[in-house]
């Protein structure tokens, strides 16, 4: 009886020294931190454009958009972040949409955009220990907000600087020149504008919120180099077109270029 309860007893610990030889690191513990991601622009601020809501993922404070060309993102903090307007910032934290795309839908939105499981791991990506109640309104406000306008960028800021190098100086300095000598602007219809076009993306995917897509015919100004300088339009598909890939040969008027008032149609082929 003895030698059996011996036998047990090293079969139980070979079994127990091979179980802690052969296994591996949890997922969770090897996994590396996902990188934030990162914007740059200059900094909008809006006094009387806030709700509630709005406040409430702002840290109590005015609506604060950064502007790079096109490109506006409404920030969001979780605590208060000195910002002045008119200055450049870099911004480090989670682009909503970027990240509830990546999340993805199975039902391709049929059961609405955004779903509120994606906007839960967004702000615990972004804000994680936080208390469940701060949490929860957060999850309810983001979700609002990309409902209402799902192609305005959302950024939920982490950390936020302002720039200081010599180049980015002498960017803004150079950018405020080119706005002091804009040029003259004339309009021209969108079929004869069409054959001027020399590369930019006419035809796209739907995105997540639209699956079903559609044609849109979005209002630009194109500046005198060809590149779109202007969105004059609230058409949300028209805001998710990449403007920046847009080339135009200039138009030249009097032998002079000129900005150019134009519509540009755009195909969003249905998800598959």
């Amino acid at each position: 009886m003895i030698r059996n309860t011996h036998v047990f007893c090293f079969l139980v610990l070979t079994l127990a020294g091979m179980a802690g030889c052969s296994s591996e690191p949890r997922a969770n513990a090897t996994k590396p931190a996902t990188a934030p991601d990162k914007i740059q622009g200059k900094a909008q601020i809006l006094l009387d454009e806030s709700t509630a809501s709005d406040a409430a993922m702002n840290a109590g404070g005015p609506s604060v958009y950064l502007v790079d060309g096109l490109n506006r993102y409404r920030l969001f903090f979780n605590k208060g972040f000195q910002i002045e307007a008119g200055k450049e910032y870099t911004a480090e934290g989670v682009y909503a949409q970027k990240a509830i795309d990546a999340i993805g839908d199975p039902d391709q939105g049929k059961n609405g955009y955004p779903l509120q499981s994606s906007c839960d791991r967004v702000v615990r990506m972004a804000w994680p220990g936080l208390a469940f109640d701060v949490t929860d309104s957060h999850i309810i406000n983001l979700r609002a907000k990309v409902k209402r306008y799902p192609a305005r960028p959302v950024f939920l800021v982490t950390r936020i600087e302002p720039v200081t190098s010599a180049a980015d100086s002498a960017k803004q300095k150079e950018d405020t020149e080119a706005g002091k000598k804009e040029a003259p602007e004339v309009s021209v219809p969108a079929d004869k504008q069409r054959v001027l076009l020399i590369e930019g993306p006419t035809v796209l995917t739907a995105p997540l919120w639209e699956p079903a897509g559609g044609t849109s015919r979005c209002k630009v100004v194109i500046d005198e180099e060809g590149k779109i300088a202007e969105l004059n339009t609230g058409a949300q598909l028209c805001e998710t077109v990449p403007w920046s890939q847009f080339r135009y040969k200039p138009t030249v008027k009097s032998g002079h270029p000129v900005r150019v008032n134009t519509d540009v149609e755009v195909r969003f082929d249905p998800r598959k």
